[in-house]
This record gives C-alpha cells, sequence and structure tokens, in this order.
C-alpha cells in the first residue's frame, strides 16, 4: 500500500459520480443529436454530387457527436476499473455500453456511406484543403471498406456485440479482479489480489516467490472451467467475425487498425525472436549471481542483490519529474498537471483491476493514468511509462478526435521513452549495488516487452489457429502452447514449471484487444533506436520529438518515423535497437564482473 494520503484521482472533470444526473442528460442529448445527424446525412456521401463543404460538415457534426459520446463512456469505465466489486459502477458500465450501441447504429449509416463512395467521386473531394484535417482518417476509414458488411447485418452485429463479446470480457475482467488469492508462507495465510501477489514474485526469498506461484496457481485453477470458457468463447467470436469480415487471417485486422503492413510486423517479431540467445546469455548469468542450481517461472523476476530500496509515491514523482525535465520542460509540465490536477489513481485497494494504463478521455479534456503502485523500483517504472502515454495524449490534444489516437504501436513509443529517461536518470545517481540492480530491472523489463509479447503473438496466433481448425479447447491444450511458445526465449537457461502452464488466464489483452502485445515489441524497439539518436542529438531531437507527439494519429507510422528520418520497414533500424539492448546486456557483465 501507499504509505502517504491515498492517491486517487478526480473524475469531476467528467461527471462528479456515478449518480450525477448530467450523465443520464448527455446520454439523452447525444442519443437525439445522432438521431437527428443520421436523417440529416444518409444518402448524401455515397453520391456523384459529393463536395468538400458537405463532407467537412458532416465530418464535424459527426466528430463532435462522438467526442461528446466519449465522456459517459470514458466515465462509467474509469470508475468500474477504480473498484470492480460495485454492482452501482458495473451496472453503470454496462447501461453506458448499451446506450452506445444506440449512438452507434445511427452513426452507422454514414460510416458505411464513406467506405462505399467511389474512389473517382472521393479523391478530388479529399484533395481540396478544406479537407486536409480528416484526409488522414477518411482514408484510414476506408481501408476496411472490404471488410464492412450490409447496414442491416452491422446493426445486428453492433446491437449484439454488448450482450455477446463485450458482456464476456466484462465477465473476464469482473471475475480476475476478485479472485482472492492466498498464498502461504512464513507460518501465515495471506489473501491478495492479482496485483499483490504479482508483486510477491519479486521478494528476494525464494520460498516466498514458489508459494505466490503456487498461490496465483491455485486461485486460477479454482476459476479454470470459467476462464477456458470465456477465453474458448472469445476467441471463437473472433472467429466469427473474421470469417463475416472476410479477414483472411486472425491477426488481419489488427495490423490493418494500426496502418501496418503483414512485412513489417514480421520484421519485428522475428528480429524478436533473432533475439532469444540474448535472453538465454542474461538467464545463465542471473542463476550464477543467485547461486541457483536452476531457474524456474518463479525466479524469472527475483531482485538480484537483495536491492530493497523501496520508493514512496512523493519520491517517485519527484524522479520522474525531474528526468523529464531534463528532456524538456515542455515534457515536465505536461506530466505535473497529472500530480496537480489529481488525474492519478495509484492507491492498490481490494476490487481496484490490476495493471495500469492511461485513458486519454477527449482531446477538449485530459487523459487519466491508473496504476497500483507498491513503493517498489519497478513501480517508480510504471508510472513513468504510464505518464509517457499521459504526456503523449496531453501533448496530442492540438488535435481534434479523429486525429487524436495513434495507432497502438505508436501509442507504446511515448511511454517506453519515458521510462528510458527515468532509467538514465536513476542510473546516473546510483551506487554500484543499486546499479547492478537498476540494470537488472531494466534488462528485465526490456525482456518482457520486447521478447515476451513477441512470444505472447505467436501463442496468440497459435490459439486462434487451434480453436478454429479443431474446436473449442481445453485448458491443458492451451496452456501446451502457452509453455511452448514462452519457453522458446528461454532456451535451456530457465525452465518454466507446471504451475505456469496456467498463467495464460489472467493476462486481459488477449481477451479483450487480440493481438495488441506486439505493440510493445514494436514501440520498445522503436525507443531503443531513437534514444540513441537523442542521445547523439540532444536538445534538436527532443524538439522533433514532440512534435511527433504532438501530431498524434494525423499520420501513419510509417509517416510518422519518417520525420525522424526512419524507415519502419528496414530489419536494420530494428536490428539496431537490438544492439542498443544487447550493449545493455553487456554493460551490466561488465559491471557486475568488476571489468
Amino acid at each position: 500500500m501507499l504509505d502517504t494520503a491515498p492517491v486517487r484521482w478526480d473524475l469531476s472533470d467528467l461527471f462528479s459520480g456515478i449518480d450525477d444526473t448530467r450523465i443520464s442528460q448527455t446520454m439523452a442529448t447525444i442519443l437525439a443529436r445522432a438521431e437527428w445527424f443520421e436523417k440529416e446525412y444518409r444518402g448524401t456521401i455515397n453520391t456523384p454530387s459529393l463536395t468538400a463543404n458537405h463532407l467537412l460538415s458532416a465530418l464535424r457534426e459527426y466528430e463532435a457527436i462522438l467526442q461528446e459520446e466519449s465522456k459517459p463512456h470514458n466515465f462509467a469505465s474509469l470508475s468500474f476499473a477504480a473498484d470492480t466489486s460495485d454492482p452501482a459502477r458495473g451496472a453503470l458500465l454496462q447501461q453506458v455500453m448499451e446506450w452506445g450501441t444506440q449512438v452507434a447504429i445511427h452513426l452507422l449509416p454514414f460510416e458505411l456511406e464513406l467506405m462505399e463512395v467511389d474512389d473517382a467521386i472521393i479523391a478530388p473531394v479529399l484533395a481540396d484543403p478544406l479537407l486536409d484535417n480528416y484526409r488522414h482518417y477518411v482514408q484510414t476509414h476506408r481501408a476496411f471498406r472490404e471488410h464492412r458488411l450490409s447496414e442491416p447485418e452491422e446493426r445486428v452485429l453492433e446491437e449484439k456485440a454488448t450482450t455477446g463479446a463485450r458482456a464476456f470480457v466484462r465477465l473476464f475482467e469482473e471475475s480476475v479482479s476478485n479472485i482472492v488469492f492466498q498464498v502461504e508462507y512464513g507460518g501465515k495465510v495471506e489473501q491478495l489480489t492479482e496485483p499483490e501477489v504479482l508483486a510477491l514474485m519479486r521478494s528476494p526469498d525464494r520460498e516466498v516467490r514458489r508459494a505466490a506461484a503456487a498461490g496465483l496457481t491455485a486461485g486460477l485453477k479454482a476459476n479454470e472451467r470459467l476462464l477456458t470458457f470465456v477465453f474458448n468463447t472469445l476467441v471463437q467470436d473472433k472467429a466469427t467475425d473474421d470469417r463475416l469480415r472476410r479477414y483472411s487471417r486472425p491477426e488481419a485486422s489488427r495490423h490493418l487498425a494500426n496502418e501496418l503492413d503483414d512485412a513489417t510486423v514480421e520484421v519485428v517479431v522475428r528480429t524478436c525472436e533473432e533475439g532469444y540467445p540474448l535472453v538465454a546469455r542474461y538467464y545463465q548469468l542471473k542463476r550464477e549471481i543467485l547461486g541457483l542450481p536452476e531457474l524456474t517461472h518463479y525466479d524469472r523476476y527475483a531482485p538480484l542483490f537483495q536491492s530493497q530500496r523501496m520508493v514512496p509515491f512523493p519520491e517517485a514523482k519527484e524522479i520522474v519529474l525531474d528526468a523529464f525535465e531534463r528532456f524538456s520542460p515542455t515534457m515536465r509540465a505536461a506530466a505535473e498537471a497529472f500530480f496537480s490536477n489529481r488525474w492519478i489513481d495509484a492507491e492498490p485497494r481490494k476490487g481496484k483491476r490490476g495493471g495500469a494504463f492511461c485513458d486519454y478521455v477527449t482531446p477538449d479534456l485530459h487523459p487519466y493514468v491508473f496504476l497500483n503502485y507498491l513503493n517498489r523500483i519497478d513501480d517508480v517504472m510504471t508510472l513513468a511509462h504510464e505518464l509517457g502515454h499521459g504526456v503523449h495524449s496531453y501533448l496530442s490534444r492540438e488535435q481534434t478526435l479523429l486525429n487524436f489516437h495513434g495507432t497502438l504501436p505508436i501509442a507504446e513509443l511515448a511511454s517506453t521513452f519515458a521510462e528510458m529517461l527515468v532509467f538514465e536518470r536513476l542510473r546516473r545517481t546510483s551506487d554500484r549495488e543499486d546499479r547492478l540492480a537498476l540494470y537488472a530491472e531494466k534488462i528485465e523489463g526490456s525482456f518482457s516487452t520486447i521478447f515476451r509479447q513477441a512470444a505472447m503473438y505467436r501463442f496468440e496466433q497459435d490459439l486462434h489457429q487451434a480453436r478454429r481448425t479443431q474446436g473449442e479447447l481445453t485448458s491443458e491444450a492451451v496452456g501446451q502452447m502457452w509453455q511452448r511458445r514462452l519457453q522458446a526465449m528461454f532456451g535451456d537457461s530457465l525452465t518454466l514449471g507446471e504451475d505456469h502452464r496456467l498463467w495464460w488466464m489472467y493476462i486481459s489483452h488477449f481477451v479483450a484487444s487480440p493481438f495488441y502485445v506486439y505493440a510493445y515489441s514494436f514501440g520498445e524497439l522503436l525507443v531503443f533506436g531513437l534514444f540513441s539518436r537523442y542521445m547523439a542529438g540532444g536538445a534538436p531531437f527532443a524538439e522533433k520529438y514532440l512534435e511527433l507527439l504532438r501530431l498524434g494519429g494525423s499520420l501513419s507510422p510509417r509517416d510518422l518515423m519518417a520525420r525522424v528520418g526512419i524507415e519502419i520497414r528496414d530489419p536494420e533500424f530494428w536490428r539496431s535497437g537490438m544492439r542498443v539492448l544487447e550493449d545493455m546486456v553487456a554493460e551490466f557483465e561488465r559491471e557486475y564482473r568488476g571489468a
């Protein structure tokens, strides 16, 4: 727990509470506005007489509706994340999702017409300078043209989603958040949440780690039937959706949404797989340092050199802000607003969802950051990571809503870059023992972000393919795929034991955002390449970097990176990022051996 006053966010810039009457008023107003929009613009977009002025008018109104519609959604989801055990919050979230479906149905005709209008008609319209702000959005929207169904079919899918896939995602999140994991060690039994039991696996005491791993497995085992069924249902739901929408492979829709082609994603993932020997090299050294005959899954995050440094939240705040200040006063000012305005919820508590995230909200308001801060040095890095997202979204508010959000791989750029800034700050100010511990934390964190996420991407490919060809999968079958892909990154340096076979069950990305995970690998390797350029270029690079953040999602990933001279289809660029990590491991080895 935090050792200071609770760090909880203030959501009143959205609504004052779940009983705020403005929520229902907003919902009624936006639904009526959406109904009007459908009547006003139906049949006026997919027509030879389309003009730039008319399309601009429609896009501005569409964007305004989406912006106001987002606010009840943001508030309900943030409130629910803060306490998933409160039925009233769950009920509000469900109500908002059902209302959102009604709104979406009225916007659907416009979205479909925008896709259907002939290229020969829309090309000269989009060339008009009036549409400069919306050109990229329209082009990316139309990229899904071959995968949309007819309006009646889309209406049915949208209406059924709230009681279908979305309901199962909510069931998963509520179930995992409310599992009580019993961990027995030192003659006592503790009842812990998921974040708390995962934190124990970073204990310097191997018996505590072993107990935490056993407790995690037992808690998942008790919910095995439910969680396996949820996975099977959502993976098959995606198969059905992909078949109806004519996607050739399970990951194809994610690549299209990320504005990346198959070849680019494969270059990144294969670069990660080429780096697996680096993982084995590090963990062989870690086994030597720990003096263990072998390493297993509960030793992965064992702290080295018995570093027990605890970092209270106020200290973490100053570390992060100072690191951001050294890079750019603009970056510090943006991050400082999160603390002074209470845009952060950091206190771990019962019922609170695990993990960490940043909700961008809308460009006319501001983002919120969510994490479970437990006073560890890696929690400082998590704070930096989420504030990196926060700074990105704070600066990209210069864009309008349809250009506000970057694609997922670019969304991880700012977060991982922020981590690197904080790592450098801590490295400079630590003694040898803490510096070694810090290097170990950073290396292992990067391994998790780069190699583990790539391995999980391969697992997802296996999972979806098996579900489509073999039917409903047993937890044992899923566990075998999970073990094989995750073990590959460690080689013979570490053995994932039987307990680990169930640990796919608590990872929300697999059910809520299929194939999301490679965005982390992409983002981390991208940052290593960018960071080396920053170290060489200094202040001029900082301004170019901040300009990238301000651009939000107004350009494709390839075009954004071209602004700083990077070609993301070039395998050598990704290998250059890998070399930065190799140098970090080499520096750790030299520091440890006193070379």
